[in-house]
């Protein structure tokens, strides 16, 4: 600015003098003051002499400019000559350059390898000789020569090997550039990383531009260029919609749709960014042996099913249909930036341990022993939780010193205090007989770990709709009389005119798979049917549970009919019944309701969004942290639970033919336009159209917890997309011709669940209505929904025999060998019918690790960067908002669960219902609604 200064003293000077003629002046002097008007127009840190100079000079004119000088002596000194100067024209301008800065944000590992901390001081080494982070900023404007995208300098991170030993979690580091005035608005950033390894870069904010402060969300792992030697593009925060794609941005926004596709070939690598769907023909194991061969769900009439994410690994040995397994604990593809982020992934790591140490224990003694350990009493049990699994089975330190396993070894013998027991179950922890009792039983119905089971009793007695041809009489063996005097003195039809009957039916669900279920060692189940009366006080209670066995022959008894208690023996066999109940339950609740509907049927329309969506798409940004951490969590499914011998073929009553229900589940009750809370609510009869209601809709009885509170979280969900879709989309039309909208909600359906695709009753996206229908019914599975199914499996389920998942005998009558036995002991005869203790150990261990809270979770109204993940006010003023109703929908929940009329939440030793509490602490809390599945 001296330079500047300068020239205008001068030029000040000149323009006294009186002996310059009037048309010289602009000439010499005005383009200075031009240049310098237009330069304060940018935020300028420092102009350079160069930049001030007169445009017409140049090195190639200076003989011309003397020659100038010197006719202008001979002009001035000739006052009296008359001969008119012309005034030259004045050349083209150039652009004033101006300094800016990219401040980039990395966050280190909290914990590194030998390796890694080797390759990371080597980086540091050749960051100095240009094996560098390389970034490039694009402008929204095309450039008119090129005809393609303003580009700036390419610029270097600084002080990347002064900040090597920095132990903060984020480090920022520093770029500079020089930008012509004429360079525009950034509205993309290329990061080339010459380094040998990958860094998570955070976000970038781009400094001094006039109109403030450019951000870049960007959350993702860059990759070192000698394994993927493509360019990363960031987009700024700033939302388009296709059609309103600046021109600088529209190649880069299709070019990196196209690198998320891929081409659907070859084998993917972990660090690969590749988002593309298969069948689910990597569950079985044919190489193993050929009774861990699974068919393939997906793809085909009799096993249809979602998709799942395309991993790309080579056929079986034995089976060219069938993908290749990938075992524990080699990591399954997911997209780099799917998979957990390390506090997520130190959670899983300590919780995995558990499992082994769980597993392991148990596993040595049934090796031990002939037979499985069982349960001889309840203390047993209790055992559990008191003493731990070590003093339990007796194992001496000269047992674990024969491991091979040394460093588990020394996990053990230091933590046995933590490791080696569970801890305590909500269900027992204020009331230890608590889950004897029939009001609890029913009240885990409506306010237990899987509260969208039960139905209003329509018809009765209930109707089959299976083929009695295969399945025997459609009628249901439950009569008038085993319920009548469990109706307060109504008959059967009075209560169901009074929405006073409810049912949970899973007759239809399981009779199909019984008899191989049967046949299956340790496996014994009914086709269960429950009916519940509502009484006065608006709790409900059980009045009578339906059996029913595949019919042998045309004269056999396949159903029967168990009634409350009457006497001891009564007593037995109804605590029984009501265990094949709950068996059936976790088995629904876990292969339809919860994996099925929250996981699977989620992952197609993620995989779409990714490979159809620009992220910059407003949608996309909408539905981003919604997405987080799900494929990651259905691929681990894929490896540990649903798999052939998987936590669930081994835990859960179905066995082995888990999973050909669940797709039976897809086929026969799945509907998207069912999955929104008001509509299933509508379709199970438990709620009714109302527009007097505050959501629209009156419940059939005010205390169902799960209905009450999901229904304030659905209203502000529905009410915050709402006012994003009409900011972004004002007219139908713009729905309609969003190319990328389209897309992904076309491959959605077409290509994800392609088996269902023929459905009618797909909603269609050509109005505003049915946008925010579909995206809030997206976002309520992925949060509340999920929440309410996931996070209490182990306060209910870690207490075996409140919630058995399985059972291994059926209910004696007299004419069976097995009754004598069930006479002389019960409680023998009870415990031996539930889970063995290996059984119950590993099961324990895996709903322990999915009912827990990982420290970086981001509960609902809550968003990482929430000042700058959109570049839109409005929208974040708007989310603002959004935020404060969970808020304060959190305060009603609390208030709810203290008030005393309230039975079914609120009462001695009743657990309060706070699965849709929206909040939550880390660790294994009964509360808590993530964004998304990712546990």
């Amino acid at each position: 600015m001296a330079f500047a200064n300068e020239i205008m003293t001068s030029s000040s000077r000149v323009l006294l003098r009186n002996s310059f003629k009037q048309s010289q002046s602009p000439f010499l002097v005005s383009p200075v003051l031009v240049r310098l008007r237009k330069a304060v127009k940018f935020p300028v840190a420092a102009l350079s002499e160069d930049l001030l100079r007169d445009p017409s000079s140049s090195s190639s004119s200076s003989s011309s400019s003397s020659s100038t000088s010197s006719s202008s002596s001979v002009s001035l000194s000739s006052s009296t000559t008359s001969v008119p100067v012309p005034v030259p024209m004045v050349p083209p301008e150039k652009p004033v350059k101006f300094r800016v800065r990219a401040v980039v944000t990395v966050r280190n590992k909290i914990k590194e390898g030998f390796k890694e901390t080797l390759v990371k001081h080597f980086d540091a080494l050749t960051d100095n000789i240009g094996q560098n982070i390389v970034l490039e900023l694009i402008s929204t404007e095309i450039d008119p020569k090129t005809k393609a995208a303003k580009k700036s300098n390419e610029a270097v991170l600084k002080d990347w090997s002064k900040k090597i030993n920095v132990k903060a979690e984020r480090v920022n580091y520093i770029a500079e550039y020089m930008i012509d005035s004429n360079f525009g608005e950034p509205g993309a950033i290329t990061v080339s990383n010459k380094h040998q390894q990958e860094f998570f870069l955070e976000c970038i904010t781009i400094e001094g531009f006039a109109t403030g402060p450019v951000h870049f969300p960007c959350n993702s792992w860059v990759q070192a260029r000698k394994d993927h030697p493509g360019k990363r593009i960031f987009f700024s925060n700033k939302p388009y919609l296709p059609g309103d794609t600046p021109a600088g941005l529209r190649f880069l926004r299709e070019k990196e749709l196209r690198n998320l596709r891929g081409d659907g070939k070859g084998v993917r690598n972990l660090s690969d960014r590749i988002y593309d769907f298969d069948t689910y023909n990597d569950l079985g194991n044919p190489d193993r042996a050929p009774e861990f061969a699974r068919p393939t769900i997906g793809g085909s009439e009799q096993y249809p099913y979602p998709r799942r994410c395309r991993t790309g690994r080579l056929p079986s040995d034995t089976d060219m249909f069938a993908e290749s397994r990938l075992e524990k604990p080699n990591p399954m593809y997911v997209p780099r930036d799917e998979r957990f982020e390390e506090s997520k992934q130190n959670t899983f790591s300590v919780k995995r341990l558990k499992a082994v140490l769980h597993n392991l224990i148990p596993g040595l003694k049934a090796s031990i022993s002939a037979d499985n350990q069982d349960f001889n009493d309840f203390s047993d049990v209790d055992g559990l939780y008191s003493k731990g699994l070590l003093i339990q089975l007796g194992l001496q330190d000269d047992v674990l010193k024969k491991l091979p396993l040394p460093n588990v070894v020394s996990k053990i013998q230091e933590s046995s205090q933590g490791l080696l027991k569970y801890d305590t179950p909500k269900i027992i922890s204020k009331d230890k007989f608590a889950w004897l009792r029939d009001d609890e039983f029913a009240r885990q119905a409506i306010a237990g770990v899987n509260p969208i089971g039960i139905e209003r009793l329509q018809v009765f007695p209930p109707v089959s709709k299976l083929d009695p041809q295969i399945y025997g009489p459609q009628e249901s063996a439950l009569k008038e009389e085993h319920i009548l005097n469990q109706l307060n003195g109504m008959t059967v039809q009075q209560a169901i005119d009074e929405n006073k009957l409810f049912i949970i039916d899973y007759h239809d669900v399981y009779l199909p798979f019984l008899e191989r279920i049967n046949a299956l060692d340790g496996r014994k189940a009914y086709a269960t049917r429950t009916i519940f009366f509502l009484t006065p006080l608006g709790t409900l209670k059980p009045v009578a549970i339906e059996l029913s066995l595949p019919p042998a022959g045309p004269s056999s008894r396949s159903k029967r009919v168990v009634t409350p208690a009457i006497d001891a023996t009564t007593n037995w066999m109804w605590q029984l019944a009501k265990a094949h109940v709950c068996a059936n339950d976790a088995g629904v609740h876990q292969l339809y309701n919860h994996w099925l509907r929250t996981h699977a049927c989620m992952e197609p329309f993620i995989l779409a969004a990714h490979r159809q969506m620009s992220a910059m798409h407003p949608i996309f940004k909408l539905l981003d942290p919604h997405m987080r951490y799900t494929l990651e969590i259905n691929a681990l499914a894929r490896q540990s639970l649903i798999n052939a011998d998987g936590i669930i073929e081994n835990c859960f009553t179905p066995g082995r033919y888990a999973m050909e229900i669940s797709s039976a589940f897809y086929k026969n009750y799945w509907r998207f336009d069912m999955d929104s809370l008001p509509a299933d609510l509508i379709r199970r009869g438990m709620a009714e159209p109302d527009p007097s209601q505050p959501h629209g809709l009156k419940l059939v009885f005010e205390d169902y917890p799960y209905a009450a509170d999901g229904l304030m979280i659905w209203s502000a969900i529905e009410n915050w997309v709402r006012t994003y879709v009409n900011h972004y989309y004002p007219h139908s039309s713009l729905i309609i011709n969003d190319k990328e909208l389209q897309a992904w909600y076309y491959e959605s359906i077409n290509v994800g669940h392609a088996d269902r695709s023929h459905e009618s009753w797909w909603p269609t996206l050509n109005n505003s209505e049915n946008l925010v229908t579909v995206l809030t019914t997206l976002i309520w599975l992925a949060s509340a929904q999920h929440a309410a199914l996931n996070f209490g499996q182990y306060p209910y389920g870690g207490y075996v025999p409140n919630r058995p998942p399985l059972m291994r005998r059926l209910i004696p009558d007299e004419s069976d060998p097995e009754y004598a036995s069930f006479i002389a002991d019960p409680q023998k005869y009870f415990l031996n019918a539930l889970p063995s203790l290996l059984q119950a150990s590993k099961y324990m261990a895996v709903v322990d690790t999915l009912s827990t809270h990982s420290p970086d979770e981001e509960y609902l109204g809550e968003r990482q960067q929430p000042s700058i993940w959109s570049g839109d006010a409005e929208i974040v003023e708007a989310f603002y908002e959004f935020s404060a109703e969970m808020r304060r929908i959190e305060k009603v929940i609390d208030g709810r669960n203290r008030d005393k009329k309230l039975r079914n939440r609120c009462g001695a030793g009743v657990l309060p219902y706070e699965l849709l509490a929206p909040s939550s602490e880390p660790g294994v809390t009964c509360r808590g609604v993530p964004n998304s599945v990712s546990t």
